[in-house]
């Protein structure tokens, strides 16, 4: 006997959440929705999930409708004794567009939550350690590269819109920046952090941003700098690690680090 045929829908939270994945899969610029091409792919789904007895709610039916008037009014033409009472740049879609943009920006700020807490709840802590603290000591909040990572790629997305000057300088390595963060230190003191987001902001180049965020990693993979945040949404800092002085005694690990981005 054949066996049957399984067919999986996925389940949205709502129709902003089903058109945000339309949007993303094929790539669209969500400020220029084909909205043909969009209204058929969402009433395929409906259509689907109305064969499969899946009770999508009200809402879907109206963000339906919604996008069967949208494409209603880009398919009329304009009549042009309007044109010099309304503007004439007036989208059908702005609104639409308004909605899905403030909803993507509310649903990336849950899914990062959300992958903070999974990082969070798998880091255990050892609760002898407070034994071994004095009570003036701070440590500041709990800091993850994962917070790097997310914080340096809002500087290159912030960088994109920053006017380029062509200077001619030798290229930036990883071992030139190590050296240079190094130096930061010696010159701030033993107990003075390093704010690294203001170094990378001070960088011309993306290839020299991304140099320097390989040396913020290779120095905390070295054991000698910490990652460190005093206030909840404050600055990420660079702070000196028990062995900074050990590792930095010999220039082998730089001169490895060199080797390998060779």
């Amino acid at each position: 006997m054949s066996s049957s045929l399984n067919f999986h829908l996925e389940q949205y939270q709502g129709p902003l959440d089903l058109l945000l994945d339309l949007i993303r899969k094929q790539q669209i610029d969500i400020k220029d929705i084909p909205i043909a091409t969009i209204t058929s792919q969402y009433l395929e789904y409906i259509d689907k999930a109305r064969e499969m007895d899946i009770d999508l709610g009200a809402e879907f039916v109206y963000m339906a409708a919604t996008l069967i008037h949208i494409k209603s009014r880009m398919l009329l033409p304009r009549d042009p004794a309007l044109e010099t009472l309304t503007d004439s740049s007036d989208d059908p879609r702005q609104e639409l567009v308004d909605r899905l943009l403030e909803h993507e920006r509310f649903k990336n700020a849950a899914e990062m939550l959300q992958q903070k807490r999974m990082i969070e709840e798998n880091v255990w802590s050892n609760p002898q350690i407070k034994s071994f603290v004095s009570e003036d000591d701070d440590p500041g909040l709990a800091i993850t590269l994962f917070d790097l990572v997310k914080a340096f790629g809002e500087l290159l997305e912030r960088a994109k819109n920053r006017p380029v000057y062509e200077v001619e300088s030798s290229d930036v390595t990883v071992s030139d920046m190590i050296h240079y963060l190094k130096q930061r230190f010696l010159e701030g003191g033993p107990d003075q952090p390093v704010f690294i987001l203001r170094i990378f902001e001070q960088q011309r180049t993306r290839r020299a941003m991304i140099a320097l965020f390989l040396a913020v990693l290779e120095m905390v993979r070295m054991q000698a700098v910490v990652l460190t945040q005093k206030d909840l949404f404050g600055e990420i800092a660079l702070q000196r690690h028990g062995s900074f002085d050990s590792v930095f005694a010999s220039d082998q690990p730089i001169a490895a680090i060199e080797k390998d981005y060779i």
